[in-house]
């Protein structure tokens, strides 16, 4: 295969959520010694945009966003160690930490938002679900994010996206990072409420606003 089909096949991967097609795809890459910058930027991350847009205009659902997010994530997981080994970069748009909120254990938009970031060039730091208050200050600590994303899917454990930022204060980090907040029960005028800069209904909305965030920090 040439180079223009692995990476023309790794995009197609994303867009029929081939999972395997995607990870034997990204090996074939890396031993036929392309960039593994340009696999994943032309390719998958080309792929899971055009997915995100096909949904954004609801000629998908959920369930499909979700499998190419989990596609995108399978020929990750051979190319990002390439990276690192040959220390080439991509072009970063920021740095973005995220995760679900303590008491809430829902990864779904979570895993959606953080892959849609990392198609459109973000450094994304994944902290997981159930994440301690003090944990997000720890990892805001070590990683200075230009961005915390905090994911919130039931209405008990909102109030802990409030705890996170009150938490940032307290450690004087707050100016320091951007705070964007998500998930089913939250609003605009809870983030507002909160003392958050962003508020994403959706995984495009999400990016756009880092997007923003990211250029003005």
């Amino acid at each position: 295969m040439s180079e223009a089909e692995i990476i023309e096949g790794l995009k197609k991967a994303v867009l029929n959520y081939d999972v395997e097609a995607a990870a034997e795809l990204a090996k074939k890459a890396v031993d036929a010694g392309i960039d593994p910058v340009k696999a994943i930027e032309e390719g998958l991350a080309a792929g899971i945009r055009e997915v995100g847009e096909k949904f954004g205009r609801k000629e998908i659902f959920l369930p499909e966003l979700i499998m190419a997010a989990e596609t995108m994530n399978s020929g990750l997981k051979v190319l990002e160690p390439e990276i690192k080994k040959r220390k080439t970069e991509r072009k970063s748009m920021g740095k973005v930490l995220i995760g679900t909120v303590a008491g809430d254990i829902h990864d779904i938009g979570k895993t959606i938002v953080a892959a849609m970031l990392t198609a459109n060039g973000f450094e994304v730091i994944d902290l997981g679900v159930d994440v301690p208050t003090e944990t997000f200050v720890e990892k805001v600590k070590e990683h200075q994010p230009q961005i915390l994303a905090l994911s919130a899917l039931l209405t008990t454990s909102m109030p802990m996206q409030k705890e996170v930022i009150e938490a940032l204060e307290k450690a004087g980090l707050r100016d320091k990072v951007k705070v964007i907040i998500g998930g089913a029960p939250t609003s605009r005028e809870w983030a507002k409420e909160i003392g958050a800069e962003g508020y994403g209904a959706n995984a495009a909305e999400a990016v756009e606003i880092a997007k923003k965030l990211a250029q003005s920090s």
